[in-house]
C-alpha cells in the first residue's frame, strides 16, 4: 500500500509542489550547486586516476562536464511545467544567458587549466540559468495563462 502525501506533508529536497515543480529559488540553486560540486569532484577523481596511470596530465579534462547534474535537474523542472510557450521561452532565454555567462567566465580564466576554467564556466552557467529560469517561467506562465 502506498502512502499518499499532501503538499504540506511532502518531504525531500528540493521541495516540490503538486505538479513536481521546484518551489523556491534557494532549493533550485542549492541542489544545482551541490550537483556541480559532485561533478567537479568526480572529474578530479577521474583526472587523478588517469594521470596516475600515465594516461595524460592532470587538469586537462574539460570542466564543463561538471554541468551534467545541474542540467539534469533543469530538465526535470522543465518537464514539470505544462506544455506551452512559457516554459520554452523561459528555457531558451535562460540557456542563452547561462551560456553567455559561462563562456565569459571561462574565457576570463583562459590561462587556467581546462578543468578549472571549465568548472568555473559551468558554475557561472548554472547560477545564471537558475536565476533567469526560476522567476522567468513563473512570470511567463502567469502572463500567458
Amino acid at each position: 500500500m502506498t502512502e499518499q502525501r499532501g503538499p504540506e506533508q511532502q518531504s525531500g529536497f528540493p521541495r516540490r509542489d503538486d505538479q513536481g515543480r521546484i518551489r523556491t529559488l534557494g532549493d533550485l540553486l542549492g541542489v544545482c550547486l551541490a550537483g556541480l560540486v559532485i561533478g567537479v569532484l568526480a572529474l578530479v577523481l577521474f583526472e587523478w586516476g588517469f594521470a596516475s596511470l600515465g594516461s595524460g596530465e592532470f587538469g586537462h579534462t574539460n570542466g564543463w562536464l561538471a554541468v551534467i547534474l545541474p542540467a539534469w535537474l533543469f530538465w526535470d523542472d522543465f518537464r514539470a511545467w505544462e506544455f506551452g510557450a512559457a516554459r520554452v521561452a523561459a528555457a531558451a532565454v535562460a540557456a542563452a544567458v547561462g551560456v553567455f555567462a559561462g563562456l565569459l567566465v571561462a574565457g576570463l580564466g583562459s590561462g587556467l587549466p581546462p578543468l578549472l576554467s571549465g568548472a568555473l564556466g559551468a558554475a557561472a552557467f548554472t547560477v545564471a540559468y537558475a536565476v533567469v529560469w526560476f522567476p522567468g517561467v513563473r512570470w511567463l506562465a502567469r502572463r500567458t495563462g
